[in-house]
C-alpha cells in the first residue's frame, strides 16, 4: 500500500505544480491561484462530518477506493484539455472541486484505516513514515513535473498522475482489514452528535483542533503562494518554482524523519508547540530574506517545522481516539485541519495584490510565533499531553 500511495502522491504533486503555475500563468493574477487552493479544499471543511460518519458505518477500504478513482477521472480530463489546447482555467477550477469532494470522503476514510493496519504502539510512527512517503513525493514530484511541463507539456502532468492512481486502486485491492464498521441504526445526524459528544468529553480535543485551524491558515500561504515568490520576488521560471517546492518539501521529509525518530517518548504535545514557534520563525525569515540562498535555507527548515508540526498533532487526535469513533472524530480534525487552508488561501490571495507576498506571509508567521508561545506560557493543555 506504502509504494502505491507514494507513487500517486508523485503524480499528485507533478500536477499541483503544473496547475498552480498554469493557473498564476492563465489568470495573471494571485487571486485566482488562492481561488484554486479554496475550491480543492473547501469541500473537505463542508462535507467533512458527512464524509467521518461514512468512515465509521462503510467499509473504509471501498470508500477510498471510490475516492481514488474520481481524482484519476479529473486528471485524465485536465490532461485532454490541455492535450487539444482547450484548457481555461474555469476547468481548473471546476475540477479542483471535483477532486476536493473526492478527498473530501478519502481522507477520513484513509486516517482511519492507518491504526486497522498497524498496532497502536507504533501508530505515531506510522503516521510519521506516512509523512515521509507523501514528502519524499513532494521532492520527486515537481522535479519530474518541472521537466515534464518544461519539455513535454501540460497534459503530461496531468496523463501520468491519472496513471499512477492505478497503482494505489490495485493496492488498496489487495489489503485486508482488520477493523470493519459495525452496523449502525442511528440517523446521520445522530452519528454527527455522537462525534461532537465524544470530542466535549476529551478536553485535550479542543485545543488540538483549533491549534490545527490556525496552524494551515497561517502556515499553508506559504507553500500556495511559492510560485508568487517564484515569479514576483525571485524574478523565475516555473523551474524557480520546481527548486523552491523541492526545497520545502526536502525540509518535510527531514521533519517527518525527526519526528519517527523520537519513537515513543513523552511531550508530544510539548514538541508539537515548538515545532511551531520554529515554524512561525522561518516563515517569516523567508518572506523577508532578501537573497536567494538565505531564502532557500529559511524555507527548508520552514518545511522541517511545517510537517513535524502537523505530524504530531496527527498523532495525538489519532492516539485519543477510539477505533469506533476515529472516522467522525478525524472528520471533525480535518474541518479543523483542512478548513484552514481554503481560508487561509482565499484570504491571503486577496491580501497579497494589496499589501504584497512578503508582507503577508511574513506577518503570517509572526502570528503563528506569537499564539504558540501564548500555548506554550499561558495556556498549557497541550503541553501536558
Amino acid at each position: 500500500m506504502w509504494s502505491g500511495a507514494c507513487l500517486s502522491s508523485i503524480g499528485t504533486w507533478m500536477q499541483k505544480l503544473a496547475q498552480s503555475w498554469l493557473v498564476l500563468q492563465l489568470s495573471g493574477s494571485p487571486f485566482w491561484l488562492g481561488m484554486d487552493s479554496f475550491l480543492g479544499e473547501i469541500p473537505i471543511f463542508l462535507l467533512a462530518m458527512f464524509a467521518g460518519v461514512a468512515a465509521d458505518r462503510f467499509d473504509r477500504r471501498r470508500l477510498l477506493i471510490s475516492s481514488q478513482c474520481v481524482q484519476m477521472t479529473c486528471a485524465f480530463i485536465l490532461a485532454a484539455l490541455f492535450a487539444t489546447g482547450n484548457a481555461q482555467v474555469w476547468h481548473i477550477l471546476t475540477l479542483s472541486f471535483v477532486v476536493g469532494t473526492a478527498q473530501a470522503f478519502g481522507a477520513p476514510a484513509y486516517q482511519s484505516l492507518i491504526p486497522s493496519l498497524v498496532p497502536r504502539e507504533h501508530l505515531s510512527n506510522a503516521i510519521a513514515m506516512n509523512s515521509i512517503q507523501f514528502n519524499l513525493a513532494r521532492v520527486i514530484g515537481p522535479v519530474i513535473g518541472g521537466l515534464a511541463l518544461t519539455n513535454l507539456g501540460a497534459a503530461w502532468c496531468f496523463g501520468l498522475n491519472g496513471v499512477s492512481y492505478i497503482a494505489v486502486i490495485i493496492s488498496l485491492s489487495l489489503i485486508t482489514v482488520s477493523f470493519l464498521p459495525a452496523p449502525s441504526k442511528e440517523t446521520v445526524m445522530e452519528s454527527m452528535k455522537g462525534g461532537i459528544a465524544f470530542i466535549r468529553e476529551k478536553p485535550e480535543m479542543l485545543p488540538l483542533i483549533w491549534v490545527a485551524f490556525f496552524c494551515t491558515f497561517l502556515g499553508i500561504p506559504l507553500i500556495v503562494f511559492l510560485p508568487v515568490f517564484a515569479k514576483d520576488v525571485f524574478g523565475g521560471t516555473a523551474s524557480t518554482y520546481t527548486i523552491l517546492l523541492s526545497v520545502e518539501a526536502a525540509g518535510a521529509i527531514s521533519g517527518a524523519l525527526a519526528v519517527a525518530a523520537r519513537g515513543k517518548r513523552g511531550g508530544l504535545g510539548r514538541d508539537a508547540i515548538l515545532a511551531l514557534i520554529a515554524l512561525g520563525v522561518f516563515e517569516s525569515g523567508f518572506a523577508w530574506s532578501r537573497g536567494w540562498t538565505m531564502g532557500l535555507v529559511f524555507l527548508f527548515f520552514a518545511g522541517v517545522a511545517l510537517i513535524a508540526s502537523f505530524a504530531m498533532l496527527s498523532s495525538l487526535v489519532q492516539m485519543v481516539a477510539t477505533d469506533e469513533m476515529r472516522g467522525r472524530v478525524m472528520s471533525i480534525y480535518n474541518v479543523a485541519f483542512r478548513g484552514g487552508m481554503p481560508i487561509g488561501s482565499l484570504i491571503t490571495g486577496a491580501l497579497i495584490p494589496i499589501y504584497g507576498v512578503r508582507t503577508v506571509v511574513g506577518v503570517y508567521g509572526v502570528i503563528m510565533a506569537a499564539l504558540a508561545i501564548y500555548l506554550l506560557t499561558v495556556q498549557r493543555k497541550l503541553v501536558t499531553l
